[in-house]
């Protein structure tokens, strides 16, 4: 018969259960005073969209929550909606897009709710931030990314990873009738390889042939998708609570982030011991100007979830409509033998502009599947928009790209299909109001960043177009979104690949 446990130690059992089970129920508690928080809000407002919302009604008719938004933003007279229960304002009206973003640019900054949001993850990253921390961040990105030897560095990168990792890879596997390969991850992989050496000079490697699995890089994603997953709550008590406790998501959270920043830490350790004067990646030039490893930590953070996330969400969603419209394909094909060669590489930034039909198909790729679907602001002072909408302070305004693309008043009868041609006069590509197509933000805070993400765009699209004909392995005929900060098919993109003799 075993011997019975320390008296002792049987009560720390016991006090260890109590204080468990005392806690969990605390967190009911207030869950529970949240839920009816939440269902008294949708009882005073009393509309159809805040019970669709609350009740995920809207669910039976649309996949995906940006569907249900476009169609209602579609349905409304000045493209503009109110989820009550969510205090947001959504709209998908040029006018007011231009109003926020430029005209009362100050009125609409990021905000205080959406900052504590992202904190955890992004810090005081240019991302999450507004006034003197955004200014000086973005001075300092635009002198250095606007430098003609950093995106020439970049182009760099990119055809090393294309040439080196990416092409070798789908070589491997083109033409195994059993060769599944997920496009989504591996353009997922490309581009944190490419961005982190354009970062970092930190090469992860998560692209070699046996797709490694990568601490840092599913730490970054489970980051993502739990930081935005905080915006879905319906009120931010609950996952402040969770926060406190440390409970279920926002536990996860914390050790993604705690092992991110470790990471992080690392980097920036040894290129202090290296030293970083002669470095041209983005971590070493800000580290000539700051000494502050935190914030430094923040900086680079955020433009590794721009540079990563959504390339990637860009470069899946051309793929999946190549597959369905290959004349586009054929045509993209027919430019670059006709302006580079039959045989002949890109060799520069400034040759790959003279793809025009190339340029617009990925930006009517971009129309259709922005990699950011909404982006969100709050209104610091009482307001009105130009379509004669009242905001009240507080309020979180979003404006929706997605629903923008696809509707008639903006693009036209034919919005839902995929014509690069509208973006060619006689061959040439003309950009839009950006404005009307605000998937590189616009107005004062546009992208930066926004030339060398197409450049790894074409980059890639154009090195596989030429050398690979691609399929669905299993049919989707409308692509189902995960939650997170960027768009994600959710259960990304499985495709067979078959090798193309390059004429």
């Amino acid at each position: 018969m075993e011997d019975e446990a320390p008296s002792w130690l049987q009560s720390l059992h016991v006090s260890t259960h109590f204080l468990t089970f005392f806690f969990f129920i605390i967190f009911s508690c207030l869950s529970y005073i949240i839920y009816i928080h939440s269902l008294k809000l949708k009882l005073w407002c009393n509309c159809e969209i805040c019970h669709s919302y609350v009740t995920l009604s809207w669910s039976k008719q649309f996949h995906n929550l940006c569907d249900w938004y476009t169609h209602l933003l579609r349905n409304s007279p000045t493209q503009t909606i109110h989820v009550h229960v969510l205090g947001n304002t959504i709209t998908a009206n040029p006018d007011n897009v231009e109003y926020m973003l430029k005209t009362r640019f100050e009125n609409y900054p990021k905000g205080k709710p959406f900052s504590a949001i992202l904190g955890d993850f992004l810090g005081r990253g240019i991302f999450n931030v507004d006034g003197e921390l955004w200014r000086f961040q973005r001075k300092m990105a635009s002198l250095e990314l606007g430098r003609t030897s950093i995106r020439s560095y970049a182009f760099e990168i990119v055809n090393y990873e294309i040439e080196r990792r990416l092409l070798p890879l789908l070589w491997s596997v083109a033409g195994n009738e059993d060769g599944v390969l997920d496009l989504q991850d591996v353009f997922r992989r490309f581009s944190f390889d490419s961005i982190c050496r354009f970062s970092f000079g930190l090469d992860p490697g998560c692209l070699e042939l046996s797709l490694p699995i990568s601490e840092f890089a599913d730490a970054f994603d489970l980051a993502s998708k739990l930081s935005a997953g905080r915006a879905m709550a319906a009120s931010p008590l609950v996952w402040r609570i969770k926060r406190v406790l440390n409970l279920g998501t926002e536990k996860k959270l914390r050790k993604a982030i705690k092992l991110i920043n470790i990471l992080a830490q690392e980097v920036i350790r040894q290129k202090r011991k290296m030293g970083f004067s002669a470095h041209k990646d983005l971590l070493s030039l800000f580290m000539r100007n700051l000494n502050d490893d935190t914030y430094l930590r923040d900086i680079v953070i955020s433009f590794l979830l721009a540079g990563r996330d959504t390339v990637a969400s860009a470069l899946t969603s051309f793929f999946w409509l190549l597959s369905n419209h290959p004349k586009v394909g054929a045509a993209i094909r027919s430019e670059a033998d006709k302006i580079i060669g039959p045989d002949q590489e890109v060799t520069s930034f400034e040759q790959m502009q003279e793809l025009h039909y190339l340029q617009a198909a990925v930006h009517e790729s971009m129309r259709l599947y922005p990699p950011i679907q909404f982006d969100s602001k709050f209104c610091q002072e009482d307001d009105v928009l130009p379509d004669g909408t009242f905001v009240q302070r507080g309020t979180r305004v979003t404006y929706h790209p997605y629903a923008m693309g696809r509707i008639e008043g903006i693009w036209g009868p034919d919005c839902l299909e995929f014509k690069p041609e509208r973006w060619l006069k006689d061959g040439v590509f003309f950009p839009e109001n950006p404005f009307k197509y605000p998937v590189f933000h616009a107005g004062i805070r546009v992208c930066l960043g926004k030339e060398m993400a197409l450049m790894e765009f074409k980059s890639v699209a154009l090195s596989l177009v030429r050398r690979f004909h691609i399929e669905l392995a299993t049919p989707c005929p409308i692509p189902r979104f995960s939650p997170g900060l960027t768009a994600t098919f959710g259960s990304g993109l499985p495709v067979l690949v078959r090798g193309r003799t390059i004429t």
